[in-house]
């Protein structure tokens, strides 16, 4: 595919190397001609400099052969404005990322009148993923499948849990669990497990199971699934505004220390039913005062990642509580994980795994359409949600007789309103959802599992 992206910031790069890595065409626009020239030298795209919202310089950079266009920059007036322009210059799809609040409620009249494929809220989505884990303080992250009838929990294996030793064949039948574990994480290695796989303590494991199951599983393997009640968040942006709205709507108590005076002014009148607090959270006394030691859980969310790590470090010295902490450079993510901070949100990642799997569907075969897709372990390990429309090569044959590619796993299979934890007799039939855990990244088809 022919893809324009128009913006080079974080979201922008990141964008244009995933999708060159699967095989796409890109050109990247921007004012700063730096920034094109460090991308367009490092990866196999074009670059051009210039405005993104002007006719002239979409022409050069293709806009009459493109199928996409992806409008990222730091403004949302331009985003909308380059999409805009190309429906109008070119006969290609757009895809627009819009962070204001005020827009994003008009996120629906926005896509049927400028005629937009996609509006993206990174913060929005970031704190509904940020959200999805304090409900279930348990995982370290949770994704979820067949519009939320299937989860991907990932969690670390307490010491003494009846899975240390144990191998994965044996769960079924030791603690009676209908539950798949997909993904096994042990340093630095990445298994995705046979039966004959062993755990040991300190795996970092994600399973597949039915939302209902999930939690039955966690008291089998005896971790702690206590429900948060309270939440002290350090950064009023937007990530954090939308998060203390989801947050009350739960039932959740919230305080937010933000440390612009004017910013907690805006907070205030935003939202009425969280407490808000004026000070510098790098002051352990601000968050002491504020009950640090007494509360659920930890979130760190200003524009600093060194602080965020520092605030969460200390968050962990000082009580037990549930920690989630947002990353913006993904360049350390190997040292990071090291530092057992819980929780890790990367904005950027979520923003740019849900126009990839926008493109891949686009990319789809008529015989499946991928419905949802979700980094389990970045750049190592791929889930995705592909629904079978039409008769295919994996249909109607038992899984222990499919030729499938090494490292594929078919996780769960949905089915009218069944969720099935398969087994080596099932079969995948026309209407299936089928959630696919794979280290093969760009699974366009759901044939694409076959060798």
């Amino acid at each position: 595919m022919n893809i324009i992206i128009v913006g080079c910031g974080k979201v922008g790069q990141a964008l244009a190397v995933q999708l060159n890595e699967e095989g796409n065409n890109i050109t990247v626009i921007d004012l700063i001609a730096s920034k094109v020239n460090d991308i367009s030298s490092q990866y196999d795209v074009m670059g051009v400099v210039g405005n993104g919202a002007t006719h002239l310089t979409q022409q050069e950079a293709g806009i009459s052969r493109a199928d996409l266009l992806i409008a990222v920059t730091g403004s949302d007036e331009l985003n909308l404005l380059c999409c805009l322009i190309a429906k109008k210059a070119g006969n290609c799809q757009t895809i627009a990322r819009v962070r204001s609040p005020q827009y994003y409620t008009e996120a629906p009249f926005l896509k049927d009148e400028l005629g937009l494929a996609m509006v993206i809220n990174p913060e929005q989505a970031a704190a509904s993923e940020i959200a999805r884990v304090l409900r279930f303080p348990s995982a370290i992250k949770i994704d979820t499948f067949g519009r939320g009838r299937v989860e991907l929990l990932k969690f670390r294996l307490p010491e003494e849990s009846p899975l240390v030793g144990c191998a994965a064949k044996e769960i079924a039948t030791k603690l009676h669990c209908d539950v798949l574990v997909c993904t096994v994480e042990r340093g630095d290695e990445v298994h995705i497990p046979n039966g004959d796989f062993v755990f040991e303590e300190k795996d970092v494991i994600s399973i597949v199971a039915a939302t209902r199951k999930a939690a039955e599983f966690f008291k089998r393997i005896k971790y702690k699934t206590n429900s948060i009640k309270d939440v002290m968040i350090v950064g009023g942006g937007e990530i954090g505004h939308y998060l203390c709205e989801q947050l009350t709507r739960s039932g959740m108590s919230v305080k937010l220390i933000e440390k612009d005076p004017k910013r907690c002014e805006e907070l205030c009148e935003l939202l009425n039913d969280v407490t808000i607090i004026n000070g510098d959270a790098s002051d352990q006394k601000i968050l002491l005062e504020a009950g640090l030691e007494n509360t659920g859980a930890f979130v760190a969310l200003t524009n600093l990642d060194e602080e965020n790590i520092l605030l969460s470090l200390f968050a962990k010295s000082v009580g037990g509580c549930k920690l989630i902490t947002k990353i913006n450079r993904i360049d350390f993510g190997g040292v990071i994980n090291h530092l057992d901070l819980d929780t890790i949100i990367y904005p950027k990642n979520i923003t740019s795994d849900y126009i990839v799997r926008y493109v891949r569907a686009m990319r789809s075969s008529i015989g499946s359409n991928m419905e949802t897709l979700y980094n389990v372990i970045k750049g190592k390990v791929e889930a995705a949600e592909f629904i079978i429309k039409e008769q295919s090569p994996v249909m109607d044959v038992p899984l222990m007789s499919l030729a499938l590619k090494p490292n594929v796993l078919v996780a769960a299979i949905l089915r009218d309103k069944k969720v099935i934890i398969p087994r080596g007799h099932d079969s995948l039939q026309i209407g299936d959802a089928v959630i696919i855990v794979s280290r093969r990244l760009a699974l366009h088809d759901i044939t694409d599992i076959l060798k």
